[in-house]
């Protein structure tokens, strides 16, 4: 079904017509101009503070980080997560050129795919688009180099990300996705999906018990690159 007959097919539902040209006008210019909303104050700080504030919200939302000082030394890290959690050493990963170019012969008994999630995935490595301290939220917009199904089918996803892409508020994330989005190799389009992950998946509908893993990975572990030299600071 096309977007236009869904569209007809919700006016319909509620015996609406299309738009007056005013309200047309209006929701356009809004679109447009991307107002902002309220950016909180505990994410106005230097960029050592803003990234520091990042981890312990990630770390406070039952997920968890580790830096390293440069992106050789990811394979190594991610080979010490999986026998500290005795994950097997195999993983399905983002086929993105960033992840590929990674030194993973220095490691050779880790073993991965780069496609899309599937069902029987136990351990996925995503390429993080941008990080936002205010909440410890990692910004994962769908791309053919980002399979959003690395994002929700396996039990544990690892998340690789540069300190240079965390920003203080939500708002800045979005600039960040928007910036991107109108460079021309993109044709100026939008990713038909943004998800926004803050910790690894629970819930505690049932009976007020926190429950890990609910409705995507129990475990969410953050590959944190300190490429930022303001931020180096720990």
């Amino acid at each position: 079904m096309t977007k236009d007959a869904i569209l007809n097919s919700i006016r319909r539902g509620l015996r609406r017509g299309p738009l007056p040209a005013d309200q047309a006008a209006m929701l356009g210019g809004r679109l447009a101009s991307h107002p902002r909303h309220l950016i909180p104050a505990r994410s106005r700080v230097g960029r050592a503070e803003q990234v520091a504030l990042f981890v312990r919200n990630v770390e406070k939302e039952f997920g968890t980080v580790t830096r390293v000082a440069d992106a050789s030394d990811i394979p190594a890290a991610i080979a010490e997560y999986l026998a500290a959690q005795n994950l097997p050493p195999r993983f399905a990963m983002a086929p993105h050129p960033e992840l590929q170019a990674l030194p993973w012969a220095s490691r050779p008994m880790l073993q991965f795919e780069a496609r899309r999630g599937q069902g029987d995935d136990s351990v996925s490595l995503q390429h993080g688009f941008a990080g936002i301290a205010e909440t410890g939220t990692l910004m994962l917009p769908s791309d053919p180099a980002r399979p959003t199904t690395l994002n929700l089918l396996p039990d544990t996803e690892m998340v690789f990300l540069r300190a240079s892409r965390i920003v203080g508020a939500y708002e800045e994330a979005w600039d960040l996705l928007r910036a991107e989005r109108t460079d021309a190799r993109t044709g100026g389009f939008m990713p038909r999906n943004v998800m926004l992950v803050t910790g690894p998946s629970r819930s505690a509908d049932i009976e007020q018990t926190l429950e890990l893993g609910a409705h995507g990975p129990r475990r969410l572990h953050i590959l944190l690159l300190d490429d930022d030299p303001e931020a180096a600071a720990r």
